[in-house]
């Protein structure tokens, strides 16, 4: 007997401010913390005035994965930045994999474009549809999308531990 596959669902949220961005990030950790959310990997991304674009801060709770999830969502939306990130090559490269190919074409201009100069993002990777919970819990970005991805969680799980495994050993 086949077992259905768990969704995964992307949230992505925008900031004028990346302190409301981090605010934000640790309600997130509070959510799983008291257990209204379940597994989750996160991290806020920063557009500069040159429009480079960076992980600032990451955090997941799932052990081993270490926000590589969402680093490789950030490398995807705005491929120049995974220059520039740890987890370049191997390490990301099968996350982002999974990534591309659960999103269209369409859903990555328009999560990318979201994005400008001067605003942080909060990107959030779960198995829990979680945008309802993050709206209850009063989350404070501008503009808001969230996903549900078409990847089996499992394999996504797989694919992240061996990444962050691949980037211990870097």
């Amino acid at each position: 007997m086949s077992k259905e596959k768990e969704p995964v669902f992307l949230f992505v949220g925008v900031y004028d401010d990346p302190a409301i961005a981090e605010e934000d990030l640790d309600l997130v950790r509070n959510l799983h913390d008291t257990k209204v959310i379940g597994t989750y990997d996160a991290g806020i991304a920063t557009k500069d005035a040159e429009g480079d674009v960076k992980v600032k801060r990451a955090q997941s709770k799932h052990p081993g994965w270490t926000g590589i999830g969402a680093g490789a969502v950030v490398g995807l939306l705005f491929p120049p930045s995974i220059l520039a990130m740890a987890v370049v090559g191997g390490a990301a490269g099968g996350v982002i994999g999974h990534f591309s190919r659960a999103l269209s074409r369409s859903d990555v201009k328009e999560l990318g474009d979201m994005l400008d100069s001067g605003q942080a993002a909060l990107i959030v990777i779960g198995k829990d549809k979680i945008s309802a919970e993050l709206e209850k819990a009063g989350l404070r970005a501008l503009k808001r999308t969230e996903k549900e991805l078409d990847v089996d969680s499992k394999d996504l799980q797989d694919q992240l531990t061996t990444a962050a495994s691949l980037e211990g050993t870097a």
